[in-house]
């Protein structure tokens, strides 16, 4: 697998890694003995970047992996804190960033977190200093090695690509999600900071498995969040109407290079995009796990098929989601 590097934390992964958010909840259920498997057929086909956050199963998605990682030095572990609390600013505190970083450090079972990142707090944190502070203390203190931010807005995520320690961003970014593509990839190009592509297959319309007949489990936020009940609209179908999701995919399954399926050829249209580090595609199976790290395998897609996924995104997306994130 083709490797990117982390330029601020010094980090060399694999293009495809794995977003484990499926591994603790909100996805249907997932076996603890499944996802061992899932984890072990991600790094069994190349991946060596695992994303997660404190509040996937309140824990259990860290502690799953924790478990897992004992003997495997060579994965980078990312995770993300700050949704197990109110939304507040004042909640991003230096004592509440140890509390949560040590939380998780003994989740998953190290003495320093590979990478944190702030898990799409409100707007304000972006720009406050004493939050960067915060963080900067937390590596003086060992506690982690790198941080970064997760982002709902693209103005969230050129604030931080502004401050110095900022290692990462993670954003929405995918064939229905191109706004990224305008700012935020150019600024994070130049100042050296990682770009962590999530939500790739856009909750999984992306996939080209659902129909108008795709029912969802009444635990999964596929069916509870589509009005944005639970969190951010966006977090789900990256905030298309599934019917004019399928519709796009209808008309992008033409450009599927030969031999590859629609979900590989969604994550090797991100793998393309210019300054992406890494993109996280979540799996709930070791099937899926492999067919997504298989999309680091195929060949560069031709200018004729990126315009033309541009083409679909400005006559059916761009209209409902460009203005909102």
């Amino acid at each position: 697998m083709e490797n990117r590097t982390f330029s601020r934390m010094s980090r060399t992964v694999g293009v495809v890694g794995l977003g484990a958010w499926q591994l603790g909840a909100d996805w249907g259920d997932v076996s603890e003995a499944d996802a061992h498997a899932t984890l072990q057929a991600a790094v069994d086909a190349g991946v060596t970047f695992i994303d997660t956050a404190d509040v996937y199963g309140d824990g259990r998605s860290e502690q799953i992996i924790g478990s897992f990682i004992k003997d495997k030095p060579q994965l980078t572990v990312a995770t993300k804190m700050g949704r197990r609390m109110d939304q507040l600013v004042e909640n991003y505190s230096l004592d509440n960033f140890r509390a949560w970083t040590d939380r998780s450090r003994a989740n998953l079972g190290v003495e320093t977190l590979d990478l944190v990142q702030l898990h799409c707090p409100p707007t304000p944190v972006f720009s406050s200093g004493e939050v960067y502070d915060a963080l900067d203390t937390l590596v003086e203190e060992k506690r982690i090695r790198a941080y970064g931010v997760s982002v709902e807005k693209v103005d969230e995520a050129l604030a931080a690509i502004e401050r110095p320690g900022t290692a990462s961003v993670q954003i929405i970014l995918n064939a229905f999600r191109l706004k990224p593509l305008e700012r935020v990839l150019p600024a994070a190009a130049a100042a050296g900071v990682g770009i962590i592509a999530r939500v790739p297959l856009a909750s999984g319309l992306l996939s080209g498995r659902y129909d108008e007949h795709t029912t969802f489990a009444a635990d999964d936020h596929r069916n509870y969040n589509r009005q944005g009940a639970a969190f951010d609209v966006g977090e789900t179908f990256s905030g298309v109407d599934f019917a004019t999701g399928l519709e796009a995919v209808r008309r992008l399954r033409p450009l599927i290079p030969a031999g590859a399926t629609m979900a590989q050829f969604a994550l090797r249209w991100i793998l393309d995009q210019p300054g992406v580090t890494v993109v996280i595609p979540g799996a709930r199976n070791p099937e899926q796990a492999r067919g997504n790290a298989a999309a680091a395998a195929l060949a560069p897609l031709p200018a004729e098929t990126l315009q033309a996924v541009t083409d679909v995104y400005d006559e059916l997306i761009r209209p409902a989601v460009h203005s909102k994130w």
